[in-house]
């Protein structure tokens, strides 16, 4: 016998309380693991599972994949928010918790992990040039969006900075990552004229003295996330490009890191700029550059055979023309 859906479902706010609390996790954490139990609530509801069974786990696998058509990636998140759950609920003594089934539910297939979308720098170029840099507002969402790109820096952890977080004098940046984690990142003499231009206007966004933010909005509050993405979706829109992926900030992240690649920046050092606790979660952004490429082609044997012909003048391409008239 399964635990009742009532059951199951009643202890969501203790468990959310009891990972921000206890386990330290961030706002943003928190908010995806409420949205996946909701979404788990309304699929249970709709399909009218009176008890959270395996059968209607497998059954809420399918209705990711098929109709909201959710990567293998994502569907293992949503279950892995799920197990957790589940476990604080045993921790509960909810009865029956023991009967249920996460924790035999098999992982999907993730396929193969595609690099990262990423922007050229002429793409980038674009961006940033059609950001107006006569106005504060402007200023602003230059600073922020050089910050993501050239520190690699998350939205939310955009979203976190305090004026204390920077040191102008000693270029070093404090963010908090992930898990609360710190990391001390430079800042570069062309990202450090970028924030002291910011910071020489920011007296004048209203109530500013009130906050400690970094980033300010027009009403004095610290610069929501919504708020810039919006911001960036409207400066990507105003820009035109064209490309195959949708552009957001986490695009300017993804930028940072296969740049540093192509660069030739040593895996560790990119995962520690990211802030990854994982070397797995850099490994998409590690891909030899085509000037690398290109070189190892040059080596192969018959290339440079072939290559030696043509430069002493022993092999010739000839294209077939047509010489018939046409009546």
């Amino acid at each position: 016998m399964g635990v009742t859906a009532k059951d199951f479902f009643e202890h969501m706010d203790a468990f959310m309380d009891y990972r921000q609390v206890v386990y330290e996790v961030s706002d943003q954490t928190i908010k995806s693991n409420m949205v996946d139990l909701r979404l788990f609530k309304g699929f249970i509801k709709r399909n009218k599972h009176e008890t959270i069974t395996g059968p209607a786990v497998i059954d809420f696998q399918y209705y990711l994949k098929k109709e909201r058509r959710n990567s293998g990636r994502s569907i293992n998140r949503k279950i892995f928010t799920l197990r957790s759950y589940a476990h604080f609920i045993r921790q509960q003594e909810v009865a029956h918790s023991e009967n249920l089934p996460f924790d035999d539910v098999l992982k999907v297939r993730q396929g193969y992990r595609n690099r990262p979308d990423a922007l050229t720098p002429g793409q980038l170029k674009s961006l940033f040039n059609a950001i107006d840099r006569t106005t504060c507002l402007g200023l602003r969402d230059y600073a922020i969006y050089a910050l993501m790109y050239m520190t690699g820096l998350r939205v939310g952890e955009v979203f976190s900075l305090d004026m204390d977080s920077i040191d102008l004098e000693k270029k070093e940046l404090r963010v908090i990552g992930k898990g609360k984690k710190i990391r001390t990142l430079h800042i570069n003499d062309e990202l450090s004229k970028v924030i002291s231009e910011y910071l020489a206007v920011r007296h004048f966004f209203y109530d500013s003295k009130k906050t400690d933010a970094l980033f300010v909005s027009k009403k004095g509050n610290r610069l929501a996330i919504r708020t810039m993405e919006d911001n960036f979706k409207k400066l990507v829109h105003k820009t035109g490009l064209k490309v195959r992926f949708n552009i957001t900030c986490h695009t300017l992240r993804h930028t940072f890191a296969s740049h540093l690649n192509d660069k030739g920046v040593d895996m560790l050092v990119i995962q520690s700029l990211m802030g990854h606790l994982s070397s797995r979660s850099t490994e998409p952004y590690i891909h030899p550059a085509q000037e690398k490429i290109r070189e190892a082609m040059e080596k192969l044997p018959g290339v440079i055979f072939m290559n030696k012909m043509i430069k002493e003048g022993r092999f010739f391409l000839r294209f077939q023309t047509n010489t018939r008239k046409r009546e």
